[in-house]
C-alpha cells in the first residue's frame, strides 16, 4: 500500500475483498487528510477478441438468469473496432464464463437488421442483458473509423439466441455511448447517454448537448420489447469529436441501491454528476448536481455502483479506477492499466461490481476481461 498526496479526511472503507467464501471490507480510520492508493494485481480471465479479429473491448454485462445462449453468472463483452483497428465497425459480442471460457453470442450483420440503425454498427459501451434474456446493445457506427463518418446508431435489441430483433432509434438516440438498466419483471428502464448531438458539425469544439435519456419498456419473455416511452432526464453535457476516440462526453451511468439517484460520467467536465429521482421525473435535470470533479479523476469514463453503495469510476486519461462515496469523497483508488504512453491512457471503459467476486473490467490495451478481487 502506498499513499500519494493528501486528499480527504475521511473514514475510509477501501474496495471489498473475496475471502474464500466470505466478503469482507477493509475500513482504516486515517488520522490525517489522506487519500491511500492499493497495490493489486487484477487476475486477466481471456481474451475479448473473437474469430473475426474485433477489438477494443467496451461494453460489459453480466447475465442475471440463464436462457438460451446466456447462461446465468457470465459476462458479455461487446467490441467497439473491427479487426483493422477503426472505430465504431466492431459488430460482436463475446460471452465469458468466470474461468475463461469465450464463445461468441452474437455477430451483427448491418445489411440484415429487422430496423433502421443509422450508419449502421459500431458497438459501443451501452450494453445490458434482461433477466427475460433480452440484450440491449448500443451502436454508434462509423464507415472508416474516423468521427467525421460517424452517425446516430440505435439501441440493438437481441434475443437469447444472439439475433438481433428489433431496433430502437430517432431523434433521442443519437450516438448511444453507455447504459444502465433497471429490471423490474415487466417492465425495464434504460438509462442511456447520448454523444452526437450537435458533436460532428462542431468540427472538435465543444458543445454543450450531451443528453441522458430513460426508455421504458414493457418486457416479457415471449414477445420483443415494447418502448413505452422515451425521456430526456439529463441535458446539456459537453462533447466534442476527438481523433482518437471518435467523441468524448457523457459516458458512464449507475444507479444508487435505493434507485433514487442516477449517476453520471461527465468526462469533458471531469466530473461525476447526479440525477435524482431518474425513474419518475418527466423533465431534464440539466447537467444534474456535481457529486465530485477533479482529484484523481482524470476523464472518467466507465461507471457502476458497487454494493456498498460508493461509485466507481475508470480514467481515460491514465489507468486508474477511482471509489468515490455518495457524498463525493475520493476514498480510493487502483491502478488497472499502467501501460502505453502515457500509461493507462485509453485503455479503460466498461466494468461492472460483483458481490463476493470483485469488479470486472474490459482493457483496450490488451483486449481482455479482467477481475479485480
Amino acid at each position: 500500500m502506498r499513499i500519494p498526496k493528501p486528499f480527504f479526511a475521511v473514514r475510509v472503507c477501501l474496495l471489498r475483498f473475496a475471502l474464500a467464501a466470505s466478503a469482507f471490507s477493509l475500513c482504516i480510520l486515517f488520522p490525517s487528510a489522506l487519500l491511500f492508493a492499493l497495490d493489486v494485481n487484477p487476475v486477466t480471465i481471456a481474451s475479448t477478441i473473437p474469430s473475426n479479429g474485433d477489438v477494443n473491448p467496451y461494453g460489459i454485462a453480466r447475465v442475471p438468469r440463464t436462457t438460451g445462449l446466456l447462461v446465468k453468472g457470465n459476462i458479455l463483452v461487446s467490441n467497439f473496432n473491427n479487426n483493422a483497428n477503426l472505430q465504431g465497425t466492431g459488430t460482436t459480442i463475446v460471452q465469458i464464463t468466470p474461468n475463461g471460457t469465450v464463445s461468441l453470442f452474437a455477430q451483427i450483420d448491418s445489411t440484415a437488421l429487422p430496423g433502421p440503425c443509422p450508419g449502421g454498427i459500431g458497438l459501443t459501451t451501452a450494453l445490458a442483458v434482461l433477466r427475460d434474456g433480452w440484450v440491449i446493445a448500443g451502436s454508434l457506427p462509423t464507415s472508416d473509423g474516423t468521427s467525421a463518418t460517424a452517425q446516430a446508431g440505435c439501441l440493438l435489441v437481441l434475443n437469447n439466441q444472439g439475433q438481433v430483433v428489433e431496433t430502437f432509434y430517432g431523434s433521442l438516440i443519437n450516438g448511444p455511448w453507455d447504459m444502465t438498466a433497471l429490471d423490474s419483471g415487466n417492465t425495464a428502464a434504460l438509462f442511456v447517454t447520448n454523444v452526437l448531438n450537435g458533436t460532428i458539425a462542431a468540427n472538435g469544439a465543444v458543445v454543450h448537448a450531451g443528453t441522458v435519456v430513460r426508455l421504458m419498456l414493457s418486457v416479457s419473455q415471449k414477445t420483443m420489447p415494447t418502448l413505452q416511452s422515451i425521456t430526456v432526464i439529463g441535458s446539456e453535457f459537453p462533447e466534442r469529436s476527438d481523433p482518437a476516440a471518435v467523441v468524448i462526453g457523457p459516458t458512464g451511468l449507475g444507479l444508487s441501491q435505493d434507485g433514487n439517484t442516477l449517476y453520471v460520467a461527465d468526462s469533458l467536465s471531469n466530473r461525476i454528476a447526479s440525477i435524482s429521482d431518474p425513474l419518475s421525473r418527466i423533465s431534464s435535470a440539466g447537467r444534474g448536481t456535481t457529486v465530485t470533479r477533479g482529484g484523481n479523476l482524470k476523464d472518467p469514463l466507465g461507471l457502476t455502483v458497487a454494493a456498498d453503495g460508493n461509485i466507481l469510476t475508470v480514467n481515460g486519461a491514465n489507468g486508474y479506477l477511482v471509489e468515490t462515496n455518495p457524498e463525493g469523497l475520493q476514498v480510493a483508488t487502483i491502478l488497472l492499466d499502467g501501460s502505453g504512453s502515457p500509461p493507462g491512457a485509453g485503455a479503460l471503459f466498461g466494468l461492472i461490481s460483483v458481490p463476493n467476486q470483485g469488479i470486472y473490467y474490459v482493457d483496450d490495451a490488451t483486449n481482455t476481461l479482467n477481475l479485480l478481487h
